[in-house]
């Protein structure tokens, strides 16, 4: 049975199901499902009614489901990303593990119903024959990382709910510069929220001045300030990254992968393609469109080669001991803008 992720918390309140399997982008909501479902089942003692598993031990799964919980009526087993979900394309079966498991719940279910609870969680699932089994015979929820609109509409339900103001375009600016990782954007939220306190409001100043800056969104300005040939401006957003302590190379190679992404934006803008498809945006990252539109339109496709080609000496010579990184990105930077 497939259900939502609002159904799938209704549920787990009103009765336990033997069989849930959680997948998706959306690791931290997979994980507080787990912790209601954890929360409702109760008690839960480590190796006696509480079992973890992932791909190293999956082999004791079976065994572990026929072995009695002693001194308690049920068992919690938690498998995490098991491989039992990997689908071999070149193959009509699935490996022997798979095809063990599959079969066992298709042919167990009141055995499984009676003595355990059984939590399957992965990032992503193929349509195997394990799948299809707990299907049939559980729950299965995709929980996909949320878009920018349901971003800020839970983070305006977290502002409500602790009696702080703060409006939807600052939200959405919030999470135009920490990213769409939940967990990361509650923890800024609740920084902020303490920051402003209740009956406060939350403006684009604090956010400035408390939110730590992904780097994606620190790249982005920077190749503003390149765009506009604001060399001081561009610098000076490299130093704020170095000072952040973030690797040298690291920084090098998100800077490659966005003005990558602004040469194929170029290239599907002038040739009719799809850019969500040509850059390979996830569906929350499609308001990232029209950034890399607007930026795309500041530079020539020769620049745009220019640079990626530097970046990839860059990269070569660096490996190589011939350059400094930090020496070699200020260089590249300066030569663009003179």
């Amino acid at each position: 049975m497939d259900l939502s992720y609002d159904a799938l918390n209704k549920r787990i309140q009103t009765e336990l199901k033997p069989i849930y399997f959680l997948y998706g982008g959306e690791q931290y909501l997979i994980d507080t499902a787990i912790h209601k479902i954890k929360k409702v089942f109760g008690e839960l003692l480590l190796g006696i009614n509480y079992i973890v598993l992932d791909e190293s031990n999956i082999e004791n799964l079976i065994s572990d489901i026929q072995m009695p919980a002693f001194g308690y009526d049920k068992k919690l087993i938690i498998i995490k990303n098991s491989g039992l979900f990997k689908k071999d394309g070149r193959k009509k079966t699935g490996t022997p593990i798979q095809e063990k498991v599959a079969d066992f719940i298709k042919n167990n279910i009141d055995t499984i119903s009676e003595s355990v609870v059984l939590i399957f969680a992965e990032s992503e699932a193929d349509k195997n024959s394990v799948f299809e089994a707990i299907s049939e015979n559980g729950i299965v929820c995709n929980i996909e990382e949320l878009k920018p609109v349901q971003l800020v509409k839970k983070l305006k339900q977290i502002c409500n709910l602790y009696k702080v103001n703060c409006d939807e375009v600052t939200l959405n600016y919030l999470v135009e510069i920490a990213g769409t990782n939940l967990e990361i954007l509650i923890n800024e939220i609740r920084k902020l929220i303490e920051y402003a306190g209740i009956g406060g409001t939350i403006t684009i100043n604090d956010v400035n001045q408390l939110s730590v800056k992904q780097i994606d969104s620190v790249i982005f300005e920077l190749t503003d300030n390149l765009a506009i040939r604001k060399i001081d401006k561009a610098l000076e957003v490299l130093n704020n990254l170095i000072y952040q302590k973030e690797a040298l190379q690291k920084i090098l190679i998100t800077l490659y992968n966005h003005f990558k992404k602004i040469y194929l934006c170029r290239i599907a803008a002038e040739n009719n393609k799809d850019i969500v498809n040509s850059l390979s945006l996830r569906p929350n990252q499609t308001f990232l469109v029209a950034k890399y539109k607007k930026q795309a339109s500041y530079f020539k496709m020769e620049e745009l080669k220019g640079i990626l080609n530097s970046l990839i000496d860059l990269d070569y010579n660096s490996k190589n001991g011939k350059i400094d990184i930090d020496i070699g990105l200020r260089s590249i930077l300066c030569r663009y803008c003179s």
